[in-house]
This record gives C-alpha cells, structure tokens and sequence, in this order.
C-alpha cells in the first residue's frame, strides 16, 4: 500500500511538474502575422475578390438559366438581355460588378461577364 501511494505521489509531482522544458519563443525567422486590416491587398482584397466572383457566379448562372427557360417557352433566344425584362422573365438586369461588364451572346444563348 505504501508503495502504491508512493508511486500515486511520484506520478502527481510529475505531472503537475511537467517535463521540466521551458517553451521557446518562434524562431527570429517567422514574420509576425500582420491584421487583416492593415494588409494591403492581403486579406481584405482577396476577400472583395472572392465576393465579385460569387456574386458573378450568381447573376451568369440566374441570367443563363432564365435565358434557357425563354428559349423552352418561346421558341429563340432573347434578342436582348431587356427582352427577358419585358417578357417578365427578370425584373432587371443585374448590374455587373465594379470593372465587369455583361456579355450576351444572342446566336448561343450565353451570358458571360467580361473585363471593361
């Protein structure tokens, strides 16, 4: 019995002490992380880059599928992308996003958006 709570005590001493390692600090080489607000183009700008490319995603891909839904019920392609406002397939045409602009290919049915 006194050898178990010998060992018991041993065993508590070791682990409440530790290996007896201290922690070292990151090596001088690694760069300290910068904020995501002071990151010049860093963060921030990849996100911003990472919404225009949802949100173009997004509106090419609802303008594509309403121009198909068009061509199912009428036959042809849209003249224009007004004619699927007109005909009340969309209420508008989205804008494009900031230095984007919208491409419609009438002969293919096809949106696409392009650099200005």
């Amino acid at each position: 019995m006194k050898t178990c709570c010998g060992l018991m005590l041993v065993a508590s001493v070791l682990a409440l002490g530790g290996c007896g390692k201290e922690q070292s600090s990151p090596p001088p080489s690694a760069a300290p992380a910068a904020a995501p607000a002071s990151a010049p183009g860093g963060y921030l700008g990849t996100m911003a880059r990472g919404q225009q490319l949802a949100v173009k995603t997004i509106d090419v891909t609802s303008l594509n599928q309403e121009i198909q839904l068009f061509n199912v019920q009428e036959g042809r392609n849209p003249k224009d992308l007004d004619e699927l406002v007109t005909q009340h397939y969309i209420g508008a045409v989205p804008n494009p996003p900031a230095g984007m602009k919208i491409v419609y290919d009438a002969a293919q049915g096809k949106v696409t958006v392009a650099p200005q």
